[in-house]
């Protein structure tokens, strides 16, 4: 069973269309990314999946249910940070943990009390007190504290150092070996290239690619730079896949898209004095996705 699936999902205010066909299904115990600029959609996706907002047309399903007509019950199994958490500024972080625990049956102590630990919150400053970080913290902890078998994130790492953040990753990683979910939405590369395994792509409301990441990967450009023995001339053809850039008597530098070993493979009978290979530029392939044309397809 999906943890996640979306059918035909679609959102329009009035003239205005926030999501258009939406076809996702996220597998259980994934760590999903939920990738696209500010505006692409992904708000009013997550807040579909959360049976908060009711879609125009489609249909969403979450742990093999309905997401608006079983909106109610889903909530108990699913956690959520959303992109701009707000709580009662008067009461102490472990009052507002406390009501939370209670609402949900008073049987998380021992889960709060371990991730107040690890995300080393202070529980008694009043929120109002609290910096931004310290609640995004609270609010994870009650995404967490009653251990979901789904967990939707809205920009999770807002406002945290990166001691905490690498924290954070691990507590994740951690979730999705345990076979629950994590999705994860962001408008950043950086952290769903480290964090997650699966990866959507939204551009103006619609789905531009859903892919695993080590396959983006292999798609992705690697800036390449070769230096060569002046004294021997260049006499192979270039392979597919090495775009030159520059090029002087001695050095080549440009891009390779491809395989790795087909490169090393052409330079085995080149004769090469050193060479500089660069991790897959994701940001390249995804730029891509954000600069296509409306309506366009995949990049």
């Amino acid at each position: 069973m999906d943890a996640v699936a979306t059918h035909g999902l679609s959102k329009r205010y009035g003239a205005c269309v926030a999501l258009c066909a939406l076809d996702l299904r996220v597998g259980a115990g994934r760590l999903f990314g939920f990738l696209g600029p500010n505006g692409a959609g992904k708000t009013t996706a997550l807040r579909i999946l959360l049976g908060l907002l009711r879609a125009t047309a489609g249909r969403a399903e979450v742990l093999g249910r309905d997401a608006w007509r079983d909106g109610p019950a889903l909530r108990t199994e699913v956690g959520y940070l959303p992109g701009d958490v707000h709580f009662y500024d008067a009461l102490t972080g472990r009052a507002t943990l406390e009501f939370v625990d209670a609402i949900r049956g008073g049987r998380c102590g021992p889960e709060i009390r371990r991730l107040t630990e690890c995300l080393d919150l202070n529980l008694d400053k009043r929120v109002r007190d609290y910096s931004r970080g310290m609640k995004q913290k609270l609010g994870l902890i009650v995404a967490m504290m009653h251990r979901p078998r789904l967990l939707i994130l809205d920009e999770p790492t807002t406002g945290l150092d990166p001691l905490i953040r690498a924290t954070l990753y691990g507590e994740l990683r951690s979730i999705a070996a345990e076979g629950r979910t994590v999705f994860f939405s962001s408008h950043t590369l950086a952290e769903v290239e480290e964090l997650c395994d699966e990866v959507a792509i939204l551009r103006d409301g619609r789905l531009a690619e859903q892919q695993r990441m080590e396959l983006l990967k292999a798609r992705a450009q690697r800036h390449v730079e070769i230096h060569f023995d002046v004294g021997r001339r260049l006499s192979t053809p270039l392979p597919d896949g090495l775009q030159v850039l520059e090029q002087s008597p001695g050095a080549l530098r440009g891009t390779w898209q491809g395989p790795p070993d087909r490169l090393l493979a052409w330079l085995s009978q080149c004769s090469v004095q050193d060479m500089t290979l660069a991790p897959p530029d994701l940001e390249e392939l995804f730029l891509a996705y954000y600069r296509c044309p409306k309506g366009g397809g995949k990049a």
